[in-house]
């Protein structure tokens, strides 16, 4: 019984080790993106569908 304590114990602080390592990459940049802003104008904008024109619908009498 005392060994899953031990294992639990384990988990945690391996747990915490990779959250701090985590946060430490994140605040020294290591995610941000630096490549696809200077290639965003190379790719296709997104098609705009044009609106309808309105038409005037008249009685047939």
């Amino acid at each position: 019984m005392s060994v899953i304590y031990i294992l639990l114990g384990v988990s945690v602080i391996v747990a915490l080790v990779f959250f701090i390592a985590f946060i430490f990459a994140v605040k020294n940049g290591q995610y941000d993106d630096s490549y696809t802003p200077s290639v965003r104008m190379l790719f296709e904008d997104e098609l705009v569908s044009e609106k309808p024109k309105k038409t005037i619908l008249t009685k047939k009498e």
